[in-house]
């Protein structure tokens, strides 16, 4: 995509962002929590008088709630966690004032997506959930412990924070997926602001200019920029700037963005330095709810530990199949598509890799052209005790795969 970068000789301004080279290929939102990880062991290991000090301090940071039948076990000893696991990561719309969100009368989930992690630890799906897609709610517990909520056939599954906190979101998925979730966490926009200003911004692609004036973001040209603070807050929420205007194509954009965001946190300049693997961690924890049993540091190491060895072409971010321009309930929402999200859950749950048709959608993020090519060897033979990959007709695309924003002009 050289041809649509800035040249050196031409100004494509957006405050706060700098243009900037690529990085090295990585994985997904799970690569976060082993980051976070990764910080806690570099502490451990850094001498035990500061490594107490440090622990404790992280420790105290960190905000907890209990998930619905959620028992608290003994926490696992250091070591790669055994066996698969599901993730439920909620971004919420909430804004603290240095985020520059005016205040909210309901805090809702703008993003919601789970981590499947597979039995053999072999391969991962991060399945995100438009926030307008219309779904059943399960009767959830209220905030205040006043009693429950009642149970609803057909609203947005971004409304579950507000119904009944992160377990109200969790029961859904579960509910929606027919899978179990061990662990939950949620963030604030801050908290994605933080992390990316941890590590001196993150680069983005783009295939155009964007001026969304519902959000604030303006980019001048096409390009690469290397996006920190307001500016990656403006970007992650944009919806009209990119694609079509949808919320569909949005989650195609973030994906651009939170690829890069490990890319950069996987980089040497970011793991070979102690002092930024800290702030890092004290990002996340400070701005991270976390369910009981995600919270203790043991856990959260061998989780890291678990994911570490998974290749990034065996990390799969996909969209949850849904459909716009339906009626009834669904009118202005997006309708789920039962069967192509039965086929994927079913994939799913019985650990089975699967390919994708394409990669993006074309309307929210593309292929990077500038992308590294991969040079494939014209003697190798496939292997034929290797059975063919399922391949599914989704919207996503894999960790290895570098994409751009589509702009939506």
């Amino acid at each position: 995509m050289s041809e649509l970068r800035p040249r050196s000789n031409r100004s494509a301004t957006v405050a706060g962002i700098a243009r900037h080279g690529q990085l090295k290929k990585s994985g997904p939102w799970a690569t976060i929590l082993k980051i976070v990880g990764a910080a806690l062991v570099v502490v451990l290991v850094s001498g035990a008088s500061v490594a107490a000090i440090v622990v404790n301090q992280i420790s105290d940071q960190v905000t907890t709630v209990t998930l619905v039948g959620e028992t608290e076990g003994p926490p696992p000893s250091i070591g790669a966690y055994e066996g698969g696991f599901n993730i439920l990561i909620v971004g919420s719309d909430q804004c603290e004032k240095e985020g520059g969100c005016e205040d909210r009368t309901a805090t809702l989930n703008d993003v919601t997506m789970l981590l499947h992690v597979s039995e053999d630890q072999t391969n991962a799906v991060a399945v995100s959930f438009p926030r307008d897609l219309v779904v059943p709610i399960p009767s959830c517990p209220r905030e205040d412990g006043s009693g429950n909520n009642s149970a609803m056939s057909a609203r947005p599954i971004n409304e579950t924070l507000y119904y009944g906190g992160l377990p109200c979101t969790v029961l859904t998925v579960e509910a929606l997926t027919g899978l179990d979730i061990q662990f939950a966490g949620l963030i604030t926009f801050n908290g994605v602001i933080k992390m990316g200003d941890a590590v001196g911004g993150v680069p983005v692609c783009v295939n155009g200019p964007i001026d969304d004036k519902y959000t604030g973001l303006k980019i001048d040209a096409a390009g690469t920029y290397t996006m920190s603070g307001q500016d990656a807050l403006n970007f992650l929420r944009t919806r009209h700037g990119v694609g079509d205007g949808s919320d569909l194509t949005r989650i195609s954009s973030q994906q651009v963005y939170l690829s890069s965001l490990v890319r950069t946190l996987k980089s040497s300049e970011t793991l070979g330095d102690p002092l930024k693997l800290y702030n890092l961690a004290q990002a996340a924890t400070q701005s991270m709810t976390l369910s009981q049993n995600f919270s203790s540091l043991d856990t959260l190491v061998s989780i890291g530990l678990a994911l570490k060895d998974i290749p990034l072409a065996s990390v799969t971010f996909v969209q949850y199949p849904g459909t716009t321009g339906v009626g009834g309930v669904y009118t202005g929402k997006v309708a789920p598509v039962t069967a192509k999200a039965d086929e994927l859950f079913a994939l799913i749950a019985a650990d089975t890799p699967f390919a994708l048709a394409n990669v993006g959608d074309d309307r929210g993020s593309e292929v990077d052209p500038n992308a590294p090519v991969e040079v494939v060897d014209p003697t190798a033979t496939a292997d034929p005790a290797v059975d063919p990959l399922a391949v599914l007709d989704i919207t996503g695309q894999t960790a290895a795969d570098y994409t751009c924003s589509v702009a939506n002009n």
